[in-house]
């Protein structure tokens, strides 16, 4: 027993090196202050799991693996997830964040709608661009299982929209054609990004986001009032 302890505490913290260091329990939607804690606990699993995914591939990471790094039980890990390609549900949860912190700025009227998407899809691509072996794995995550599609389903119903609100304010302050339909163009946007990631994955090069900055930039060209900046 003693002997397992000290396997778990000196694993740990190289399983967690290569996780996310900007993902936190702030980062998924809070439903009030009492699930802090077990969203912390959630984002633990989530960030241990991203390691040894990106370390050694999906098909070769059991739960066993994810809850000795994480420091819980299984009981605990499927008190959350019921399999581990659940655990990359969590990742669109996390792009859902930062596509409603997108839409939070333009309200402020410090940014262009041009430099919050630019930004925006850099910001996208971070998690699945950590390494080709990921994006692939939640590539295949996303299409293998049915019920965790049903999660990117009902993500990429809330990001078309949410999108549509940078859409249409670029729209009423003269950066985006306004004869263009929001609901069209915010989904090319989402189309662009998660095309290229996984071009990209396959392909490894050039650089992630290098390929991003120059989807976007066709991307803008298409829907810019002045047809381009």
């Amino acid at each position: 027993m003693i002997k397992s302890q000290q396997k778990r505490a000196t694993r740990k913290p190289a399983e967690l090196k290569s996780a996310p260091s900007k993902v936190g329990a702030e980062d998924i939607p809070a439903v009030g202050r009492r699930q802090r804690r077990s969203d912390e606990t959630r984002v633990r699993i989530f960030r241990c799991a991203l390691a040894l995914i990106t370390e050694r591939g999906l098909p070769n990471v059991t739960v066993e693996d994810i809850t000795e790094a994480a420091d819980v039980g299984k009981g605990t890990f499927f008190n959350y997830f019921q399999t581990k390609d659940h655990v990359l549900g969590v990742m669109a949860e996390i792009q859902i964040g930062k596509i409603r912190a997108a839409a939070a700025r333009i309200s402020r009227g410090k940014q262009t709608v041009y430099s919050i998407l630019r930004q925006l899809a850099q910001q996208l691509a971070e998690e699945p661009g950590r390494s080709p072996a990921l994006a692939r794995a939640m590539i295949s995550s996303f299409l293998g299982s049915e019920s965790v599609r049903e999660i990117l389903k009902r993500t990429l119903h809330e990001a078309r929209k949410t999108v549509g609100e940078l859409i249409s304010a670029g729209q009423r302050n003269g950066e985006i054609n306004p004869r263009l339909k929001k609901e069209k163009i915010s989904m090319q946007f989402v189309q662009a990004v998660m095309g290229t990631v996984l071009l990209w994955s396959i392909h490894e090069s050039p650089a992630l986001n290098t390929r991003i900055e120059d989807s976007f930039q066709h991307y803008w060209r298409s829907i810019s009032a002045n047809n381009g900046e």
